[in-house]
């Protein structure tokens, strides 16, 4: 339903950008570009307290106005911290969907921290969180990139993009837009 994402400075865009030739024979490459820090089902923003007998998700509003104040004690002891983009890799095998997914590699110890504490308040996605996440930001995926195409993008080198995060964004899917921001 919702996920919890690190703002991307525009020089994430433009590395992004740069790379575009090199995404060729990909079936679908990412135009909008995310780092995940935790993804929110429809359970996570129910009202624990209200026995409604609701099936549904609540309105968007009211899902977004609980799970910011569901978001309040894991995040509050998180302080603003530092993110780099330092490469490129792969997902040969993905989890789930097409393979391969090519990536920005994200290097960020307390991206991982604030991970956790929200897997441990909210639970974890089997497969893709948890101990199996990998901050990372999608560039590419599936398809069949000619010889060398992988490699290529892997090899790919370019400085660092470091940035101090100040904020996460609450991401809404279906309206593909950013539907709240929690101040760290």
């Amino acid at each position: 339903m919702f996920s919890l994402n690190v703002p991307l400075p525009p020089a994430v865009d433009r590395l992004a950008t740069d790379l575009h030739p090199k995404r060729t024979g990909f079936d679908r490459v990412r135009e909008r570009r995310t780092l995940v820090c935790k993804r929110f089902g429809v359970g996570d923003v129910r009202d624990g307290d209200e026995e409604t007998g609701e099936r549904g998700p609540p309105p968007r509003q009211e899902a977004v106005d609980r799970l910011r104040e569901r978001l309040r004690r894991p995040l509050a002891a998180v302080e603003p911290f530092e993110v780099a983009v330092t490469g490129v890799d792969v997902f040969d095998a993905p989890r789930s969907g097409s393979r391969p997914v090519v990536y920005l590699a994200v290097e960020s110890d307390e991206v991982g921290r604030v991970h956790r504490r929200l897997c441990d308040a909210f639970g974890a996605v089997e497969g893709i969180e948890g101990d199996d996440y990998v901050p990372h930001v999608t560039l590419a995926r599936g398809g069949n990139p000619g010889p060398g195409v992988v490699a290529d993008l892997v090899a790919a080198e370019f400085e660092p993009v470091r940035w101090r995060v100040h904020a996460l964004d609450v991401w809404d899917p279906e309206f593909r837009e950013v539907a709240a921001t929690v101040d760290l």
